[in-house]
C-alpha cells in the first residue's frame, strides 16, 4: 500500500542538499528497511551528481542471511541481462545491490576515517559510544543523511533506561547499578537539533519539539555559474596563481579558500629559506590540515629541501599527509618509481603505512617519519613537520623545536581528543618571542619568526552545519569558547570544594549545560589526551563522582560561579577475598578497580583489594590559575573530606546513609508514541552541594594513576602520596611510564604505627623501593636521575645520625667487600689507580647507601654522581650531558664520595676485626678505702691485742702453779748433789714433783678463748680492706 510521505521530510532533505548541510533521521520500529530505501531515493533525486554512497555500521549481525546474499547475486545478474521487473522485486534487495554500500563493524570504525559517504546508517543503538558516533557522522558529506535505527519502543523515555554495552565496563563488584544519563541527554539534544527528525517505521513524524511543525524551503544565493561567494573567491585565487610554480598546481588541489590560503602561507615560509620560521595551523577536525601540510611538503621538495622529517603521535596519523605529498608531486610532474619511491612500514602493527618517501629527480631528497620521543636523532634537518601536535605532550613538542623550519598542525577541538595546552602555552610563548625578535630585526642574532593560521571551512560540508553544531554541543567538542575569564582570583584558603550532582548536570537544562561545557573546557585545556567517551564515563559510571573548587559564592548574584578546579574521583575496592584469590590464580584482572587489582598483582596480596578507596581520575585547573595553589587546596579538601573532618554527622547517620535517588523515567503518561513530548525533567536536586551537607564514604586510602613526570610526581609527593608501582614499559605515544601512588587515610579499622609516615602502606613502600632500586640499572636506566632520586627519597644527610656500630645492618657490611676489594678501594682513594678499577664495587656501595645502610653524609651533587654511576650504570660522558658538568668535575666529586665511603667502611671493618681478637682477662685494681698509715696502725693494734691476749693466758697464776716446787727442799738438794754440786750446762735441774696436775679444763678454756679473739681480729681486718 503506497502512502504519501510528509512534505517536511522531503523539504528537510532538499534544504540540506542546497545548503550543503547534513540532516539526521531517527527511525523507531522494526520495519525500517523500506524507509531507508525511501530516504535514499529522495536524497538521490535532490542530488545532481551520481548516486550517493552508503556507510552501514553495525555491532555484530547485519541481519542479511547468506541465503539472501546468494539471491542478491542472482538479482544482480538479472539486472545486467535486463530480465528483471522492478515491480516484482523487493525494494530493499534492489537497494542493496544497486547501491555502493560499505559495511563496517563498530569496533573497526577507525578505518573509515578520511572517507566520505552520502549516507551513514547506524544500527544497534546499544553498542554506540560517543567516539563511534563522532567518527561515523563525520564521514558524511554536505547534503547527506545520518540515519539512526532503533527497535520498537513503547515510549521515547524508555531510552533512558536502556542498558548500553559499554556499561559492562563501568560496573565493578561493589558498584553495579548504572544510570544511563548520557542517553537522556542524547535524546533531549536531538529534540533541539533543527536538522533532525524522529520518525516511526512508516515515516510518521514524532513531534518531540516545536521546530518540527514548520520546515520551509530555503533559497541559496548563487552567481550565474552556480557558485557561492567563497567558492568564487577560491576559483579566482586558483586563476591568479595558475602559471606560477610551485604555487599554482598545489593550490589547484585545495578544496576551500581557507586551505588554499594556508598552503600559500606555508610556501612563503619555504621560499624564504632563512630556516628560522615557525608556522602553526590550527583548526577543528575535517578542515584539511593534513592535506595542506602534504601539499606544502611537496612544494618544499620542488624548492630543493633535502632533509624533511615529519612526526605525529602515530604513523597512521600521517596517512593523509603522505597521500597529499604524492598528489602534490604528481601535480608538479613527478612520476612514482621514476622520480620518487614510497617506502611502506614492515611492522605488522603499523598496517603498511607510509613511513618514508625518497626523491631522486634533482638530487637525493628524503621525507621521513620520526617518532616524537626520538627528537635527539634530528640531524641536518631543514624542515620539520609536526602533525596533530596537541596530542603530543608539551615538553616533547618543545624539545622538537630547533634551528630549522617548523610546521605545526593541531586539532584543538574534535573527536580525536586533544588538549589546548599547545595553543594556550606553546603558541603564546612562540608568539611573544616573535614579537621581541621583530623589534630587534636589525640585530644579527634576532629570534625566530612565528605565524599562526586557523581554518574554519569544512572540506565535506558548508559552514554553520547544524549537525556539526549539535554534535559539538552533545559531545562537548568545541569547548574552547567556554573558558571564561576569571573575574577574581581568591586566595586558595578562601575556596571551598563542592560536590556536583550528576543527575542535574546531565539533565540538559540551560544552566546545567553551561556548567558542563565549562567543566569539559578545563579538561580539554589541562590534558593533552581527551576523548568523547570520557563524557559517557562521567555521566553513567556508578563509581565516579565529580567535585569542583569554587571561590566565595555570592548567592545574591544569580549567576554561575567561576570554576577554579575540577576533580573526578572513582571509588574502588570492597572486593571479596575469593575474587582476589581467583584473580591471582588465573593471572588476569577484571575491568575497573584499577589500583586494587594492580596492588594485588604487584604484591600478591589478597587482603588489600577488600579495602575501600578512591582514585583521582582527573584533576584540571583553570588555565589562568595554574601554579597558584588551587590544585593543592582541592586535594587537601578532598582528603579532609574523606577523613570525615569536613562533615558533621552522627555515627548513626554514617552507618546507614542513603542518597536520594532521582528517578530517570518519570511516571509514564498515557499517551501514544506519536503524541509524546520530550522535555527536561523537573524537581531535580541542586547542582552543587557543599561537602558539609554530604556524608563521605568510608575509605582507607586515596590513590592516583598518572604518566610519570618530575612536576607531577613532585605535586603528589608534596601531598604525602607514596608510590607503589611504576610501569616498566613506557607509553608508546608519550614515552612516559605509568605511576601509581597511594595515601593512607585515618581510619579506626586499621592499626597503624604512629611513627610511620605512610601508615599501613609502609612495608609495601619499602618493598617497592628495593625493587625499583634493582631495576634502575636496566629498565629505568634512561629515567631522569632527578626524578629517580625523588622516587627513592633516600636520606643523604646523616649529621644527626647516632653511632652506626650499634646497628645490626651495618655490622654485616664487612662481608660485602673482600680484603682485596678494600685494598683496591684504598688504592683509588690514594690516587694510585684509575676509577675503572673500582667500578664493580660502586653498584654495591650505591645500593646500600641509597637504602640508608651506609650513614655517610653527601652533598646533593655528590649523591647525584654516585646515583648515576652506581645505580643507573651511566658512563661519564652521559653524566656530563645530564648534569652539565665537566669530566674533571665529575671525577673529582666521585673520588670525594669514595673517600667518605672508604673511611666509613674502614672504621666498621676495624671495629669488627678488633671485636674478634683473643684477649687476657682484665683485672680491675680498685683503690683502697683507707690510707697506708691507717692500715699500718690498725695492724699494729691487732698485734698488740694478740700479744696481750697470749700473755694473759700464759701468766695466769693458776697455770703457773702447776710448775711450783712445794715442800720438797730435800728433793731439790738431792738433785744438786747428784750432779756433784754443779748445774748442768743446759741450766735445767729436774725435780720430781709429787703434786697433782691441774685439771685440763682450765687450760683448754684459755686456749679456746685465744682462738676466738684471733678470728674476730682477722674478720674485722678483711672488712676494712673491702
Amino acid at each position: 500500500m503506497r502512502k504519501i510521505v510528509d512534505s517536511r521530510i522531503r523539504t528537510l532533505i532538499e534544504n540540506g542538499v542546497k545548503l550543503r548541510h547534513r540532516s539526521m533521521f531517527v527511525i523507531i520500529g522494526d520495519k525500517y528497511r523500506n524507509q531507508i530505501v525511501n530516504l535514499h531515493y529522495m536524497m538521490s533525486k535532490a542530488v545532481v551528481k551520481s548516486r550517493p554512497t552508503v556507510l552501514w555500521c553495525y555491532k555484530q549481525k547485519l541481519e542479511l542471511s547468506s541465503h539472501k546474499k546468494k539471491r542478491s547475486k542472482q538479482v544482480k545478474k538479472y539486472m545486467q541481462r535486463g530480465l528483471l521487473d522492478p515491480e516484482k522485486v523487493d525494494a530493499f534487495s534492489l537497494f542493496i545491490e544497486s547501491t555502493n554500500i560499505t559495511y563496517c563493524l563498530y569496533k573497526d570504525s577507525e578505518r573509515v576515517l578520511g572517507n566520505t559517504f552520502g549516507m551513514c546508517i547506524l544500527q544497534d543503538f546499544e553498542a554506540l559510544t560517543p567516539n563511534i558516533l563522532a567518527r561515523t557522522i563525520e564521514t558524511v558529506e554536505g547534503g547527506g543523511l545520518v540515519i539512526l535505527l532503533l527497535h520498537s519502543l513503547p515510549s521515547l523515555t524508555s531510552l533512558y533506561t536502556m542498558v548500553m554495552d559499554v556499561h559492562e565496563r563501568f560496573r565493578t563488584e561493589s558498584h553495579s547499578q548504572t544510570v544511563p544519563r548520557f542517553n537522556e541527554r542524547f535524546l533531549l539534544s536531538i529534540a533541539s537539533c533543527k536538522a533532525s527528525l524522529v520518525v516511526d517505521d512508516e515515516l510518521n513524524i514524532l513531534h518531540i519539539s516545536s521546530h518540527i511543525r514548520s520546515i520551509s524551503p530555503v533559497e541559496v544565493a548563487e552567481d550565474s555559474e552556480g557558485l557561492s561567494e567563497k567558492e568564487r573567491e577560491l576559483k579566482d585565487l586558483k586563476e591568479q596563481f595558475r602559471d606560477e610554480l610551485p604555487v599554482g598546481p598545489l593550490i589547484g588541489k585545495c578544496c576551500t579558500l581557507d586551505q588554499a590560503k594556508g598552503v600559500v602561507t606555508f610556501l612563503d615560509a619555504i621560499l624564504d629559506k632563512t630556516l628560522r620560521s615557525t608556522v602553526a595551523l590550527i583548526a577543528a577536525r575535517g578542515r584539511g590540515k593534513s592535506a595542506a601540510l602534504g601539499l606544502a611538503v611537496a612544494g618544499a621538495v620542488v624548492t630543493g629541501y633535502s632533509n624533511i622529517f615529519v612526526t605525529a603521535p602515530s604513523p597512521e596519523n600521517l596517512r593523509t599527509l603522505f597521500d597529499f605529498v604524492c598528489k602534490g608531486l604528481n601535480s608538479l610532474e613527478y612520476k612514482e618509481h621514476l622520480h620518487y619511491d614510497v617506502v611502506k612500514s614492515v611492522d605488522p602493527d603499523m598496517k603498511k603505512v607510509t613511513v618514508q618517501i625518497n626523491v631522486f629527480k634533482q638530487h637525493r631528497q628524503t621525507i621521513q617519519y620520526l617518532k616524537p620521543q626520538d627528537h635527539s636523532k634530528l640531524s641536518q634537518v631543514e624542515l620539520l613537520v609536526i602533525d596533530e601536535a596537541a596530542a603530543i605532550p608539551l615538553p616533547i613538542v618543545k624539545s622538537l623545536l630547533g634551528p630549522y623550519l617548523v610546521f605545526l598542525s593541531s586539532t584543538v577541538n574534535g573527536y580525536e581528543g586533544t588538549g589546548r595546552s599547545l595553543s594556550l602555552k606553546l603558541l603564546q610563548q612562540l608568539e611573544s618571542q616573535s614579537q621581541i625578535s621583530s623589534q630587534n630585526l636589525d640585530s644579527p642574532h634576532s629570534g625566530r619568526l612565528f605565524k599562526k593560521m586557523e581554518l574554519h571551512e569544512s572540506i565535506r560540508y558548508a559552514s554553520s552545519d547544524p549537525i556539526e553544531s549539535w554534535l559539538n554541543g552533545l559531545l562537548c567538542l568545541d569547548v574552547a569558547n567556554y573558558i571564561p575569564n576569571i573575574s577574581r582570583m581568591p586566595h586558595p584558603s578562601e575556596c571551598d570544594l563542592y560536590y556536583v550532582n550528576r543527575d542535574t548536570l546531565f539533565s540538559y537544562h540551560k544552566e546545567s549545560e553551561i556548567f558542563l561545557q565549562r567543566m569539559m573546557a578545563l579538561y580539554v585545556a589541562s590534558h593533552y589526551k581527551n576523548s568523547p567517551n570520557d563524557l559517557q564515563l562521567m555521566a553513567d559510571a556508578p563509581s565516579h563522582h565529580l567535585f569542583v573548587l569554587l571561590g566565595p559564592v555570592d548567592e545574591s548574584k544569580n549567576q554561575l560561579p567561576d570554576i577554579l578546579c575540577v576533580i573526578q574521583v572513582c571509588l574502588e575496592g570492597k572486593i571479596s577475598q575469593m575474587s582476589a584469590i581467583k584473580s591471582l590464580s588465573e593471572g588476569h584482572s577484571p575491568f575497573g578497580d584499577q589500583i586494587p587489582w594492580k596492588f594485588c598483582e604487584q604484591f600478591q596480596d589478597s587482603v588489600f583489594p577488600g579495602l575501600s578507596g578512591a582514585r583521582i581520575v582527573r584533576i584540571a585547573v583553570h588555565p589562568s590559575a595554574l601554579r597558584l595553589g588551587y590544585g593543592s587546596a582541592a586535594v587537601d579538601l578532598l582528603t579532609r573530606y574523606y577523613e570525615g573532618q569536613l562533615s558533621h554527622f552522627s555515627e548513626e547517620d554514617v552507618e546507614e546513609i542513603i542518597e536520594p535517588q532521582v528517578k530517570v523515567v518519570e511516571a509514564a503518561q498515557k499517551v501514544s508514541l506519536l503524541e509524546e513530548n520530550i522535555m527536561p525533567r523537573a524537581n531535580l536536586p541542586p547542582l552543587l552541594a557543599h561537602l558539609r551537607e554530604r556524608h563521605p564514604e568510608k575509605l582507607h586510602y586515596i590513590g592516583v594513576s598518572f604518566g610519570l613526570t618530575r612536576d607531577l610526581f613532585r605535586f603528589w609527593r608534596k601531598h604525602n602520596f607514596t608510590p607503589f608501582y611504576i610501569g616498566q614499559i613506557p607509553n608508546a605515544v608519550t614515552g612516559e611510564h605509568t605511576c601509581m601512588v597511594l595515601r593512607s587515610l585515618k581510619n579506626d579499622e586499621i592499626e597503624v604505627d604512629g611513627s610511620s609516615q605512610c601508615g599501613f602502606l609502609e612495608p609495601f613502600y619499602q618493598d617497592f623501593r628495593r625493587r625499583f632500586s634493582r631495576l634502575l640499572g636496566t629498565t629505568f636506566q634512561t629515567l631522569d636521575y632527578k626524578l629517580a632520586m625523588s622516587i627513592l627519597a633516600s636520606k643523604i644527610n646523616f649529621t644527626d645520625h647516632k653511632d652506626a656500630s650499634n646497628n645490626g645492618s651495618t655490622q654485616s657490611l664487612g662481608n660485602l667487600l673482600s680484603p682485596f676489594d678494600m685494598k683496591r678501594l684504598e688504592a683509588y682513594t690514594n690516587n694510585c689507580v684509575d676509577y675503572h678499577m673500582i667500578l664493580d664495587l660502586v653498584p654495591v656501595l650505591a645500593y646500600h647507601f641509597f637504602q640508608g645502610e651506609l650513614p655517610v653524609t653527601l652533598s646533593p651533587v655528590q649523591a647525584s654522581v654516585l646515583f648515576c654511576i652506581g645505580m643507573q650504570n651511566q658512563d661519564i660522558t652521559h653524566i656530563k650531558e645530564e648534569m652539565k658538568l665537566e669530566r674533571e668535575q665529575i671525577l673529582s666529586l666521585f673520588i670525594k664520595v669514595m673517600k667518605k665511603l672508604y673511611k666509613y667502611l674502614y672504621s666498621v671493618a676495624a671495629k669488627e676485626i678488633d671485636a674478634t681478637l683473643p684477649r687476657l682477662r682484665e683485672v680491675t685494681l680498685a683503690p683502697h678505702s683507707i690510707s697506708l698509715d691507717e692500715d699500718l696502725n690498725e695492724a699494729a693494734r691487732e698485734v698488740r691485742e694478740n700479744m696481750k691476749a697470749d700473755n694473759e693466758g700464759i701468766l695466769k697464776p693458776e697455770l703457773l702453779q702447776r710448775y711450783a716446787i712445794v715442800d720438797r727442799e730435800s728433793d731439790f738438794e738431792k738433785a744438786l748433789q747428784s750432779g756433784a754440786g754443779k748445774v748442768p750446762s743446759s741450766g735445767l735441774v729436774s725435780v720430781k714433783s709429787s703434786k697433782l696436775k691441774m685439771e685440763n679444763g682450765v687450760h683448754k678454756a684459755a686456749k679456746k678463748k685465744r682462738k676466738e679473739n684471733n678470728a674476730e681480729r682477722s674478720n674485722s681486718k678483711k672488712k676494712r680492706r673491702n
